[in-house]
């Protein structure tokens, strides 16, 4: 499945919203870019990833109740990882209160040039 690139809005922010991920400081963030994943027209999926230079961190993985425990994640994880190379991102980092055990190298295949990668988990409000 392949993500493309979104704006922030309504939809997005109620996609986070429902699965209790934070939106407040989304619209702040100058560096935010969005991943989208639509089926039917009906967005059912997101992930965010901020740049900063040639470092990145990954943020806001949401996934609609319906469609999780299918490989959504695992995808949107993929394709922001090849995004993010793209921009000459060289590092990622991951934002996650919730999810670390997602991102357990056990659980999610990482993809070049990140294969090697330690995602880094850091608490909200750090």
């Amino acid at each position: 499945m392949r993500a493309e690139t979104i704006s922030l809005n309504t939809e997005v922010e109620a996609l986070l919203t429902e699965a209790q991920l934070p939106v407040a400081d989304l619209s702040s963030s100058l560096s935010l870019n969005l991943l989208g994943v639509r089926e039917s027209g009906r967005l059912v999926g997101v992930v965010g990833i901020e740049v900063y230079g040639d470092a990145g961190m990954l943020r806001s993985l949401v996934v609609a109740s319906a469609r999780r425990n299918a490989g959504l994640g695992v995808s949107l994880v993929s394709n922001a990882e090849a995004w993010a190379a793209e921009q000459g991102v060289k590092a990622l980092h991951l934002l996650t209160t919730t999810a670390a055990q997602f991102f357990d190298p056990a659980s999610i295949r990482r993809t070049p040039p990140y294969a090697a990668m330690r995602l880094d988990s850091a608490a909200a409000g750090v």
